[in-house]
């Protein structure tokens, strides 16, 4: 027999959601498109809230919200998704929010990536970064950009994530998937003991930290495929974060590598599309060869958007182009490309047109 809480999921995944939001105090409410609307009137007591929450919460997630006011974990329901769930304690009571995630990645053709990332999943080694804010869609590409190695190569794939998304089946690879503090204790500690595990491909969920981000350039270095998320937007910010997170006595070393091992940045924003069917992915893409990689190691980061330009043929792309290409195909609005652009004076003249 399903509880409150899979009703109001059910009625998520139907209505082609990828949030929900339930807050003591408050009517329960999902995010469609971008946007969240109430699914009922009827406010969620804080008595109604905690009882459903903890109805989900195992041992482990119950303990962790003793301890913090804050639980992480996943949460499964059979042939409908698996839901990445965020429970925390503020000034009503108890709220919670759940992430859809399907229950089976999608293809690189079937979220239509370009052939540049399709070209990135076939490198053999050195760090593939995928970035973006919460919400823009960076697990499901990397879960795409996984299956597609998965379908090609026969090795070792070792996941690392917080909580587990997307379960992948073993294909031609062998598939390790590890959850923190449900496997491991942290990124940091999992990552050393992946070293000694014979990988192929390590996909770290998030570099959030100098250990993790230092052992997951070093695995580059040593021939592996990394494969990792950070929070930024753009290629640019994404190098300049990952340089600035070292002492500045390093930071010099530190771009000398990554012009060698890096290999891509993958930024994108999820986009409402013009004709209100949903969303459509905007991607910003950098591939590492020696013009871009020479930027980076004399610092020279300011010139990347420019030497992006410069490369569409070896599948290069600015967020701004990528937008504008969208608009000129009357995908999104000029107002949407207004919005989401980087350089907003480029856009000043059609921000309104439908």
């Amino acid at each position: 027999m399903s509880n409150q809480i899979d009703q109001y999921l059910r009625h998520l995944i139907a209505n082609d959601g990828s949030d929900l939001h339930l807050i003591a105090g408050q009517p329960p409410r999902i995010r469609v498109y971008g946007e969240i609307t109430p699914i009922e009137n009827e406010v969620l007591e804080a008595e109604r809230a905690q009882e459903i929450f903890l109805e989900i919460m195992d041992d482990k997630a119950r303990k962790e919200f003793d301890e913090v006011d804050a639980a992480d974990f996943a949460y499964n329901i059979e042939g409908l998704a698996r839901f990445r769930v965020n429970v925390m304690r503020h000034i009503g009571g108890m709220g919670a929010v759940l992430r859809a995630i399907p229950s089976t990645a999608k293809t690189l053709v079937e979220l239509n990536m370009p052939p540049a990332v399709t070209r990135l999943c076939r490198e053999p080694q050195g760090l593939i970064l995928v970035t973006g804010k919460t919400g823009s869609g960076k697990s499901t590409t990397l879960a795409a950009m996984i299956d597609a190695i998965n379908d090609r190569l026969h090795g070792h794939i070792i996941t690392i994530e917080d909580p587990i998304e997307f379960v992948h089946q073993r294909k031609k690879c062998l598939i390790s998937q590890r959850e923190i503090n449900q496997h491991t204790n942290s990124f940091k500690d999992a990552l050393h003991s992946a070293l000694r595990e014979d990988p192929d491909v390590i996909l770290v969920g998030e570099m959030r930290d100098l250990e993790t981000i230092s052992i997951a350039v070093t695995a580059a270095e040593m021939g592996i495929l990394v494969m990792g998320t950070l929070h930024t937007n753009g290629a640019a910010q994404t190098v300049d974060r990952i340089v600035n997170v070292f002492p500045s006595d390093k930071q010099n070393h530190v771009r000398t590598m990554l012009s060698t091992s890096l290999r891509g940045v993958i930024s994108q924003q999820l986009i409402p599309r013009k004709d209100r069917g949903g969303l459509t992915a905007a991607l910003e893409i950098l591939v590492n060869n020696p013009a871009t990689g020479n930027l980076i190691r004399q610092g020279k980061l300011d010139q990347l958007e420019t030497a992006m330009q410069s490369g569409r043929r070896a599948g290069m792309c600015t967020m701004d182009g990528t937008l504008k290409d969208l608009m000129d195909k009357a995908i999104i609005s000029g107002q949407s490309a207004y919005e989401f652009a980087n350089d907003k004076s480029k856009f000043e003249a059609v921000k309104l047109r439908a």
